[in-house]
């Protein structure tokens, strides 16, 4: 049973000039307890995508155009603003990407801690203050109790995101949206968020959906993965079937870009080109253009997932009908 179930979803902005379809129609499903990553390049609709379920984004010039999304029996795309603030910020919550712009600068850090509680937990405030004092002990801040009545500036990056991440989780809740949220954060502290969120995970039998550019952190913590590119998403699989053989020539390519992969003193392999501009119709396969396995047919005839294996779909046409096989795929890429 899902805990999220999305089909169909496609966001646009409508600016004066143009329209930037940021997400096509993309489909996926969260269970309760499972880790779903997202990745793709700057600008493939991966935020976009989880902000338009919460309703974060700008209307104008942001438009969700279509699809559903079913949340413990609600559709978050047709709830009314107030059903979706009953569910933001207590059943759902969210890392956001920048913990340095994140936090409001102008209040101290219990009062923020607290809002939560008080807005979705109907606590009086001594209540929400002991609770928020054990957020910060959950997520290793020392004295916790003076903390509270700190700005944010005073803290470290690493210790702001600690306490997004105690803001987020203060009301236990079904679903945890993490934004890029080792983003600026030396390797060290990384790793710690990243078992922060894990074991917080663990404890409270959440689901998380982590957003990320970072196949390295896709593979410590994700059970099962979605690629996206120019807004749509061009493989699924689980985190095992994508590393043990990607089906997408995309997902190839972003691994083959790793450093982790390059020898000492060896060029790091980029990807050719650049994204497509995502305010024109695209006719075929998106990354056509910048694809070393393109045929003609792939320029002509827009791709949708197909299942290769029970856990594993691709959008890639040649995949789909065996003129391109997912070992050739892996010994041709050149790291």
């Amino acid at each position: 049973m899902s805990l999220l179930e999305v089909d169909n979803l496609q966001t646009a902005f409508h600016t004066r000039d143009v329209i930037v379809r940021a997400v096509n129609g993309i489909s996926y499903s969260v269970a309760p307890g499972e880790t779903l990553g997202i990745v793709g390049e700057s600008g493939s609709g991966k935020s976009v995508s989880q902000y338009s379920l919460l309703g974060l984004l700008p209307t104008p010039p942001a438009k969700v155009e279509s699809g559903t999304a079913r949340f413990e029996g609600t559709d978050l795309l047709s709830a009314s603003p107030a059903e979706l603030r009953k569910i933001r910020g207590g059943r759902i919550a969210m890392i956001f990407q920048d913990p340095m712009t994140a936090l409001n600068p102008f209040m101290r850090v219990g009062k923020q801690l607290a809002e939560p509680l008080l807005l979705h937990g109907d606590l009086d405030k001594g209540v929400a203050r002991k609770e928020a004092i054990q957020a910060l002990n959950d997520v290793g801040i020392q004295d916790a109790e003076a903390a509270l009545n700190r700005f944010p500036h005073e803290f470290s990056g690493g210790m702001r995101q600690r306490i997004m991440i105690a803001m987020a989780l203060i009301t236990r809740p079904a679903l945890l949206i993490a934004d890029e949220p080792t983003t600026a954060l030396d390797v060290t502290v990384q790793a710690q968020i990243l078992s922060l969120i894990k074991k917080r995970q663990e404890e409270l039998g959440m689901a998380v959906v982590m957003i990320t550019h970072d196949l390295g952190v896709i593979a410590a913590t994700c059970d099962r993965v979605l690629v996206m590119y120019a807004g749509q998403v061009v493989e699924s699989a689980t985190r095992t079937e994508l590393f043990r053989q990607s089906a997408h020539p995309y997902t190839q390519a972003l691994m083959a870009s790793m450093p982790a992969l390059h020898h000492e003193g060896e060029a790091l392999y980029t990807i050719p080109g650049l994204p497509p501009d995502m305010t024109r119709p695209i006719p075929g396969c998106a990354f056509a253009p910048r694809c070393a396995h393109a045929e003609p047919a792939c320029q002509e005839s827009a791709p949708t997932l197909q299942a290769v294996s029970p856990e594993h779909e691709t959008a890639c046409l040649r995949i789909q009908s065996g003129s391109l096989t997912r070992a050739h795929l892996h010994a041709e890429t050149q790291v």
